[in-house]
């Protein structure tokens, strides 16, 4: 499913948004197009990075018809969407990005709300009923916003019964979970993990590759991390990683994906808006990132300058 040169790398891909809050298509096209050169795989729609609680069940539909337009064929097109309330929201979700026809969907942890937490046997029960009604290649998040993980003897259990299962996402600060995770279903599916911190480590234990809203920005840079350690140059390697984590504790220390767009917006690179509830950085805060993302070398690396 991954594809070549570097979807081992996945773009958790932002929403861009006018002004106004309207969805930007033609901005959202050009940001695409971004990331389908540097050779990174694409997530749209998700809760974070996409803003995806913001979007409307048309407008999710809408994200995912346009990236399936503008990439399929260069590089893996996956939706990711928002935490469920129950399996019915997950599944409606599933099959509107399976009609817009993406590659494979994300099968988000199941969130009850409330600061709750459901029981294992409710995780079972609502995975097991999401992934009968699923028809198109999907993808488990086991994540750490919603307070717990999937067990991996049920990861493991669903991977022998379900065809349709591809791969896991797991974004948790837990390596030994990540460990048992990769020895019980690495090799039988895929294996990403959140974020670029446990990049190394996850690549050390068996993981297929990682996830990264810095890819957003730096596309290239991220693509970078999975050609170096294809081609076994650990010095390259460090290299990247390194600027990947500095960057991602830079724009993370500023509000995330808001420093995403407004140092875009610097760069005069296609990012748009935050959507309301979210408000943009103030432009002196995003003249000051922009300046330290140059001290990171992001513009000659990316092949773009403040000024283009």
């Amino acid at each position: 499913m991954t594809g070549e040169p570097s979807a081992g790398v996945y773009a958790v891909s932002i929403t861009p948004f006018a002004r106004d809050g309207a969805l930007d298509e033609d901005g959202l096209r050009a940001h695409l197009r971004r990331l389908g050169d540097a050779g990174v795989g694409v997530y749209v729609g998700g809760g974070g990075s996409g803003e995806g609680y913001t979007l409307s069940p048309a407008e999710h539909r809408r994200v995912a018809e346009v990236a399936v337009d503008e990439l399929r064929g260069r590089v893996p097109v996956r939706a990711m969407g928002v935490e469920p309330r129950t399996a019915a929201e997950m599944v409606a979700y599933v099959e509107a990005m399976a009609a817009a026809g993406v590659d494979a969907v994300q099968i988000y942890s199941l969130d009850v709300g409330h600061g709750h937490r459901p029981s294992p046997a409710a995780v079972e029960a609502y995975l097991t009923e999401v992934l009968e009604r699923t028809a198109v290649p999907a993808v488990v998040s086991t994540h750490q916003s919603v307070g717990y993980n999937v067990p991996v003897p049920l990861l493991a259990r669903l991977a022998e019964r379900f065809d349709v299962l591809a791969g896991v996402n797991c974004s948790h600060q837990d390596l030994g979970y990540l460990a048992e995770l990769i020895d019980a279903v690495g090799g039988r599916l895929e294996v990403h993990v959140g974020g670029p911190y446990q990049a190394l480590a996850a690549y050390a234990l068996g993981a297929d590759g990682f996830l990264s809203s810095e890819a957003n920005l730096a596309p290239r840079l991220a693509a970078s991390v999975a050609v170096a350690r294809r081609a076994g140059d650990g010095a390259a390697l460090l290299d990247a990683a390194g600027r990947l984590v500095r960057l991602a504790m830079l724009l993370y220390g500023h509000g995330g994906i808001l420093a995403t767009k407004a140092v875009l917006g610097r760069f005069g690179r296609p990012g748009g808006f935050p959507r309301k509830p979210h408000l943009p950085l103030a432009d002196d805060v995003a003249a000051e990132l922009a300046a330290e993302v140059a001290g990171l070398g992001v513009p000659e690396i990316e092949g773009w300058n403040e000024t283009a």
